[in-house]
């Protein structure tokens, strides 16, 4: 998927930078998360804060950004960070991450080994992801994608991307129509029933795979792959770009001190793309030996879980029923958005 153009945000004014920032100062401000044109480009505006303000105090925001891979994860695994409420998230608990809704359930409790092998698409995923719904994501990645089939030209976000987390979560995200044949139930956690995270999510995971035409073609000699190609999309271009988290007290980052009580925006977009961490970060590499998944969410999550079977069985059944898959003609994928990203759209030819 191709960068934003970059022009839209003009440099921060040097000699500012937080990286003096010290117990007792008085917060130091670099550019604005809600600064116009952030949104447009905000792996720009990443690399700014990394290079330039890597703690620096959002005024417009009312909270410290981090932006750095290892300070990132340091709050995200700190016991001296706590979450902030959010949706159905508890006050002081666990907040939303990658695919995570928030859920207390999804807390990381117990090891989970993620398997990584190629498996067959009429298996369920190796994983407590019920058989039932395993099955039920592979009927209608399949339902969805012969229907695309017989288009001359099709919207991937609007005509697949947007159904198949709903159709394969029964009684999942409150959207105005269902998939017809759906059925009824109840999800397994309340990040089951969040599906709009997945769709941006698959939606990334599309837009990177179809501008790779050397991997569509190892994908189909090597479907393991695809569980690479995903781990790799939401490093580069992660659903949700910003997880808040509150320090419970004083807390030394490699850009500097963070009071006691301070609200924190972790910066998961910026994170991911840290050259410090990973090599050549921009690209898009599901062959990488520096892949990680500390960013993705928790391993036990449901929603975690189920966006991985997702993105399996829904390239699956795309390359199934249409193999000559490809862009529609003049049409280039682009994300869109500030605290949860991916494309609005993804023009393809079936035929």
């Amino acid at each position: 998927m191709q960068a934003d153009a970059p022009e839209v945000i003009s440099a921060p004014q040097r000699g500012r930078r937080t990286g003096r920032t010290t117990c007792g100062s008085r917060p130091s401000t670099g550019p604005s998360l809600l600064a116009p044109g952030a949104a447009h480009d905000p792996y720009r505006f990443y690399r700014v804060l990394r290079e330039e303000y890597p703690l620096s105090y959002d005024v417009p925001l009312g909270a410290w950004l981090v932006s750095r891979y290892a300070d990132v994860t340091t709050a995200l695994t700190d016991p001296r960070f706590a979450g902030l409420p959010h949706d159905t998230a508890p006050r002081d608990g666990p907040a939303p991450l990658g695919l995570c809704h928030g859920s207390p359930l999804c807390a990381p409790r117990r090891p989970h080994a993620a398997a990584a092998g190629s498996v067959p698409r009429h298996m369920p995923d190796p994983g407590p992801v019920p058989r039932h719904m395993a099955a039920r994501i592979e009927r209608t990645a399949y339902v969805l994608a012969r229907r695309i089939a017989r288009r001359q030209q099709a919207d991937l976000v609007e005509e697949f991307c947007r159904w198949l987390p709903v159709g394969a979560t029964p009684g999942a995200s409150p959207r105005p129509h269902r998939l017809p044949g759906s059925g009824t139930g109840t999800a397994t956690t309340p990040c089951t029933r969040h599906t709009g995270l997945r769709e941006r999510a698959l939606a990334s995971f599309l837009a990177n795979v179809l501008d790779a035409p050397d991997l569509l073609a190892a994908l189909r000699i090597e479907p393991a792959l695809a569980d690479r190609a995903w781990t790799e999309s939401l490093r580069r271009d992660p659903p949700v770009q910003v997880v808040l988290r509150r320090t419970l007290t004083e807390v030394a980052l490699s850009g500097g001190t963070l009071p006691a009580g301070a609200d924190v925006a972790c910066l998961m977009g910026s994170a991911g793309r840290d050259p410090e961490r990973f090599a050549a970060p921009d690209v898009f590499d599901p062959f990488r030996r520096d892949q990680g998944r500390s960013l993705t969410g928790p391993a036990s999550c449901p929603a975690v879980l189920l966006g991985r079977l997702e993105a399996r069985q829904g390239l699956f059944a795309l390359l199934e029923a249409m193999p000559r898959l490809r862009w529609a003609d003049g049409f280039r994928p682009a994300g869109s958005g500030l605290l949860t990203r991916g494309p609005r759209a993804l023009l393809v030819r079936p035929g």
